[in-house]
């Protein structure tokens, strides 16, 4: 059985998303996911904020398995950026055989390695990027299958 493993970008995707206009609706979009790909496990990387629980909470009981990275608050701004968590875990799942094949779910250029890596041991099936005009030509010069969520978010998020 091919056990597919999905890590998910969650800043990327949040933001790319907000920035055309929609709300995910992190349910609407897990259902597509199992759908479209059928995978064995959904990481969602995300930055952690006490106040969130809530929110947290609904993610896992929609299917999502959270990888939280600690945040720190600058200003107004929280940051909390988790590429070196998704790399990591993407990474030492390959090792440890934790999945056959694996999609990503960011547009940001700090994964292009991770793509290139996974892509090298014949174990990346494609990378899904939130919006094709900021997707990071240090993804699209991989030549791999790259799917834009740009025509397909009237399919899991609200107009806002």
């Amino acid at each position: 059985m091919n056990k597919l493993n999905i890590y998910i970008d969650g800043n990327n995707l949040y933001r790319s998303a907000k920035e055309l206009g929609f709300e995910i609706d992190y349910k609407k979009f897990r259902g597509w996911l199992r759908q479209k790909f059928n995978p064995s496990k959904v990481y969602l990387f995300i930055g952690l904020v006490p106040e969130r629980v809530k929110f947290y909470e609904h993610l896992q009981s929609c299917g999502y398995v959270l990888i939280f990275k600690q945040t720190v608050s600058i200003g107004e701004k929280i940051k909390g950026n988790c590429d070196a968590e998704l790399v990591l875990k993407a990474s030492s799942d390959f090792y440890e055989k934790e999945f056959d094949s694996s999609i990503l779910i960011t547009g940001d250029g700090d994964f292009g390695c991770l793509v290139e890596f996974l892509k090298d041991k014949n174990s990346i099936a494609e990378v899904i990027a939130p919006d094709e005009k900021k997707c990071s030509i240090l993804i699209k010069n991989k030549n791999i299958r790259i799917t834009f969520l740009n025509d397909l978010y009237h399919k899991f998020s609200n107009k806002i």
